[in-house]
């Protein structure tokens, strides 16, 4: 029998519970789910596609791939992508479950992702029996260890911490897995909500696929792209990868046998959402205005909100302690906020790296975001 670590969410369950018991009711701003309505035109491209008695096809409509295409030259930097290198996917998470399983990667392999990072990275490789190594540049491994690698992660911008890596950051990580004859996975989720320096559609935050990274060669790239936080359509599960030409094609002939395979009618919705530029600006308003307030009453309040500068979370700490960051002053913070009606999630989730921070959301409504903001302020 196949055992995992229990999901870690399921222990904020009392905590929740005190939040829920504030007597102006709780503001959640702990998982990240979108709160706003799905765009009307995407709604209207899924319902006019709902008559899908066939088979959809796994590797997506031509429509739909020639779409995720135009979308890379638009918006990402990657001119001229070969419609044939993209599959779109049953949401992000479960690409990044079993790719290591659809790589052929196993035990004795290692599977390397960043030292704060998204929890899914550290299950793929659990999946397969394969080792999960956390660290940020292939250098700070052992010879060892490095020869071992089979796949990398990137995650920019970075889900918890905001962080976002240069071109000349990422450039490093495909050259160093290169020459190990490694995969490199760009978890890229958050690139259309960049803030601060990166709040500019024509600069974008870096793409794994890019010239600049790739040398205008994706071999044995891969950028991994979700349509859950810029459109609003994580009940879709709409997503998609692209890059590698030969990976995407193994890929594509594997999760035919799986029948891993998104419906018909999300397809089409997915492939008139990449064409409308116009919805992901307003939402991304939405996001920049809540953001603003959350950012303000977290400082006012005393903590300290580090990096940031893209996605839909505030890396979050309490300014006012001193010594070595641990896992219980996550907790504790988490307890204190809790308390006020406030539901964050502990730094702890994302590694140890992520001792003493919580991850703060700013995709709650308006409502809620007002509410915490008001707590805030009032609290120290």
């Amino acid at each position: 029998m196949l055992t995992l670590p229990e999901y870690p969410w399921e222990s904020l369950a009392p905590y929740r519970r005190t939040a829920a018991g504030h007597p102006g009711g709780i503001s959640d701003l702990s998982i990240g789910t979108p709160v706003d309505d799905t765009p009307e035109l995407i709604q209207r491209a899924l319902a006019a596609a709902a008559n899908a008695h066939g088979y959809p096809t796994t590797h997506g409509t031509a429509e739909l791939r020639e779409a995720i295409a135009a979308w890379y030259a638009r918006r990402r930097g990657v001119p001229g992508l070969d419609p044939q290198a993209v599959i779109p996917t049953v949401g992000s998470k479960e690409f990044i479950a079993w790719l290591p399983l659809l790589l052929g990667i196993g035990p004795g392999d290692v599977v390397v992702r960043p030292t704060v990072a998204y929890p899914t990275y550290d299950i793929g490789a659990l999946l397969v029996g394969a080792e999960a190594v956390a660290a940020d540049s292939l250098d700070d491994l052992d010879a060892g260890t490095r020869a071992r690698v089979r796949l990398v992660w990137t995650n920019s911008p970075a889900n918890p911490t905001g962080q976002v890596a240069s071109a000349d950051r990422l450039r490093a990580v495909v050259d160093q897995a290169r020459r190990l004859g490694a995969v490199v996975a760009g978890d890229e989720c958050y690139a259309e909500l960049g803030w601060d320096r990166w709040d500019d559609s024509a600069a974008g935050t870096p793409c794994i696929l890019s010239e600049k990274v790739s040398g205008g060669d994706h071999t044995g790239l891969l950028s991994v792209y979700s349509l859950s936080k810029q459109s609003n359509l994580a009940g879709y599960r709409a997503a998609f990868a692209a890059g590698d030409p030969g990976l995407v094609r193994n890929l594509v002939n594997s999760r035919k046998h799986a029948g891993m395979i998104v419906p018909a009618p999300v397809q089409a919705a997915m492939t008139v959402a990449l064409g409308d530029d116009a919805h992901v600006a307003a939402q991304k308003d939405r996001y920049r205005a809540r953001r603003s307030l959350l950012k303000d009453a977290l400082t006012s309040a005393g903590l300290v909100v580090d990096h940031s500068e893209a996605g839909l979370y505030l890396w979050t700490r309490d300014g006012t302690r001193d010594g070595a960051p641990s896992e219980a002053d996550s907790w504790a913070l988490v307890g204190q906020l809790a308390e006020r009606g406030i539901l964050v999630g502990p730094g702890t989730f994302y590694g140890t790296a992520g001792n003493g921070y919580v991850r703060v959301a700013i995709t709650a409504t308006d409502d809620a975001v007002a509410r915490a903001a008001e707590r805030l302020r009032a609290w120290r």
